[in-house]
């Protein structure tokens, strides 16, 4: 798995510290890692992005954009409120296998969901993972709502014969409510994939020390982390 593409099923799910915890796992077990961020949108030219949070909080990781656009709206429009040349599809597909020729993973993090659209042609991060033959990991919310849009993008993903390799759960409250319980079991039903992990609410604000050494323990083993979704689901689903 050389490439792994990251998409969200909307946006404020924890994409982005998702990433950097598959990242920091990554690392941890040993391996060179690059993230490499779509679209950045809503920032300034001298401000953080996601790539740069990731790589904070993740460590030892290369950092790089294909595009960055300073309103925070879809790829696509923000590109074309700015004046400027959108992101395309094979842009992005072209830099990740850049970054794969000298890294053992790139991970490929999105903007919002995986149809969010790039350019005038309506590119998406589907695309990307068509081109680059690459796994798809979904991040997704706890609550209610998440059974929704994690089937839609799931079947989105199946239609375009694109691997779905499982589902992260982006934030896990402290005190989960009835419908995050029983979400636990049924997002890997409705998405046809793994539970692959779980990482608890407020982790981006954990020292980046911190950070990568109880990352890990968030991922199951497919993520290089020792996570274990049978005993979450029976100690959180009770």
């Amino acid at each position: 798995m050389p490439i792994l593409v990251i998409t969200g099923t909307g946006t404020e799910v924890g994409k982005t510290v998702t990433t950097a915890a598959v990242a920091a796992a990554a690392v941890a077990a040993g391996r060179s890692v690059a993230v490499l961020k779509a679209a950045q949108t809503g920032v300034r030219p001298d401000e953080r992005g996601d790539a740069d949070e990731v790589a904070r909080l993740a460590g030892a990781v290369t950092a790089a954009e294909v595009a960055r656009f300073p309103e925070p709206l879809a790829p696509g429009t923000a590109a074309r409120r700015a004046g400027l040349r959108p992101v395309r599809p094979q842009d992005v597909a072209e830099a990740a296998a850049k970054l794969a020729a000298e890294h053992d993973l790139v991970l490929v993090e999105g903007a919002g969901g995986l149809l969010v659209r790039f350019d005038e042609a309506g590119g998406t991060l589907a695309d990307v993972a068509r081109l680059l033959n690459a796994p798809v990991l979904l991040v997704a919310s706890a609550g209610l709502g998440t059974l929704n849009t994690t089937e839609l993008t799931a079947r989105e993903l199946r239609a375009r014969e694109l691997e779905l390799l499982g589902v992260v759960i982006g934030s896990w409250p402290d005190s989960p409510d009835l419908a995050s319980r029983c979400n636990v079991a049924d997002l890997p039903e409705v998405a046809g994939a793994p539970l692959l992990g779980a990482l608890p609410a407020g982790a981006g604000v954990l020292s980046p020390a911190d950070f990568r050494a109880v990352a890990p323990s968030w991922l199951s083993a497919r993520l290089d982390g020792n996570w274990d979704a049978e005993a979450f689901r029976t100690r959180e689903a009770a």
